[in-house]
């Protein structure tokens, strides 16, 4: 029944009265939920109404599925249970604020809303706006109320009601999810990289999103819908150079005239880059692939498969024969278009959590050339890269996937990797002899270059090709 009873009959046992399979042992629940399931009941009645209800409802259930039963056994029976469920409330209500701000602080933003329908004084204690600043900062990661665009809210508890609103046709624990992968992102480059953050563009609303759905025929992964719900890819307003801009999210790597930046897409020009890439690979036109981001500089493209929700990159067959590679591991991907489970997550959310940990443990850095930073791919922590000290002199060994230049067909050239050495100096300086100097010069390098254990190539020559080879502290080569 949807009154004020927790207990159903059950005709293939007898005609037992069996407890609801949705039922608690949580005492406040047990108090709670029966009155918020009366839509008739208010503070202070003897809920006859609830009573009358259940009766019109179990006259209904008794002439379709019960055909021997007492009803005045089962009325006795709701009346009972709700005279328990109105003194186990008369015994909360004897409780202190403190006590009861505690209690509802246990129950979570569902349960709390839930309490606010059992009496005045449970009202007045589910409303106070401490507590929701705890819900806003514990699933949302706010700490002032906003709403999803960002515009200031009157208080937390409308804030998460907005909230709820807003993302209501999503699984609230993806939504929680999702906000958090943001909100670390956010969060490092307003610290880092501000001019990197401004390019994000406000969410896309629905309807945009629908819009992209019906142009390109295909039905974007839970994961990646909320994700361009938070923020609608990046946008520049100003190119810093003829060749693109340095700001992207993903960032990038350089080595001799190889330049790559990586930067999210806008749902406007996913729309645009797709038709004509796609057309352009010669995909069919029933193709489930959409391209998400992008390089500025050297072509380089990530495609992201909506059926599967596999993320995938170009490689250098990619003009001539479409070769991509994916991403991620396809064992981490799934439930992408359930809206009932719990477990859902595409390629593309695993991709920007693992970004966002790296960049907040310091794997990856932003890094300074003639007065342009970006966000380099090269690990700079270890296991993820190499570093050895002598005489106060730092040398660090990093590389990094190049995916835009592997050729899946040539097991000579199946994988490319570029590697980026760095030099610099220990606070104390160079020590030679036990002697320190402020600066030392570097005039030979033997690089051995390591695959798998086997050494695949070797570099002995003088000093660094066309960089400078003088080394004072602090500075990096």
């Amino acid at each position: 029944m949807d009154g004020c009873n927790s207990s159903k009959l059950d005709p293939s046992k007898g005609n037992q009265v069996v407890e609801n399979q949705g039922s608690t042992s949580n005492p406040i629940l047990l108090l709670l939920r029966p009155r918020l399931k009366c839509d008739v009941c208010r503070e202070g009645s003897t809920c006859r109404a609830a009573d009358k209800k259940g009766l019109q409802r179990l006259e209904t259930v008794t002439r379709q599925e019960v055909s021997v039963w007492s009803k005045r056994t089962l009325i006795g029976r709701l009346r009972e249970e709700h005279v328990q469920v109105r003194e186990m409330g008369l015994e909360l209500e004897a409780l202190g604020d403190l006590a009861l701000h505690v209690i509802l602080s246990k129950l979570g933003p569902k349960d709390t809303a839930r309490a606010a329908c059992v009496s005045n004084k449970l009202r007045s204690s589910a409303s106070d706006d401490s507590l929701w600043s705890n819900f806003c900062s514990q699933d949302l990661d706010l700490n002032r109320p906003l709403d999803p665009l960002g515009n200031p809210t009157p208080s937390f508890k409308e804030t998460y009601q907005i909230w709820r609103e807003a993302f209501s046709m999503y699984p609230w624990p993806l939504v929680m999810r999702v906000k958090r992968c943001w909100g670390r992102l956010k969060n490092w480059l307003g610290i880092n990289f501000p001019e990197a953050e401004a390019t994000l563009r406000k969410g896309a609303a629905e309807a945009d999103i629908q819009q992209l759905e019906t142009i390109l025929k295909v039905k974007l992964p839970l994961p990646t819908r909320i994700l361009y719900r938070f923020y609608d890819g990046q946008e520049f307003v100003v190119r810093q150079s003829a060749r693109g801009t340095s700001l992207g999210l993903i960032g990038g790597y350089s080595f001799y005239d190889h330049l790559v930046n990586v930067y999210l897409l806008p749902l406007s020009e996913v729309i645009l880059q797709t038709k004509a890439i796609i057309h352009h690979l010669g995909f069919s036109s029933r193709s489930k692939y959409i391209v998400v981001a992008a390089s500025t500089y050297v072509r380089k493209l990530f495609f992201l498969n909506c059926t599967t929700g596999q993320l995938h990159v170009g490689t250098a067959n990619l003009p001539s024969d479409g070769e991509m590679m994916p991403c991620v591991p396809d064992r981490l991907i799934s439930s992408v278009h359930d809206f009932k489970g719990d477990q859902q997550q595409d390629a593309m959310l695993l991709w920007l959590e693992e970004h966002g940990r790296r960049l907040e443990n310091g794997i990856i850095k932003l890094r300074e050339e003639e007065n342009i930073r970006s966000i380099s791919l090269f690990p700079e922590e270890p296991p993820l890269c190499s570093t050895a000290i002598t005489n106060g002199v730092k040398v660090r060994a990093s590389a990094v996937f190049i995916p835009e230049a592997a050729d899946l067909q040539n097991d000579d050239a199946k994988y490319a990797f570029s590697y980026s050495i760095r030099i610099s100096l220990q606070p104390e300086g160079c020590i030679i002899d036990g002697i320190p100097f402020g600066s030392c010069q570097l005039y030979l390098r033997h690089w051995i270059i390591r695959a798998y254990d086997r050494i695949v190539s070797k570099v002995n020559d003088e000093a660094v090709i066309g960089k400078v080879n003088f080394v004072q502290s602090i500075i990096l080569i």
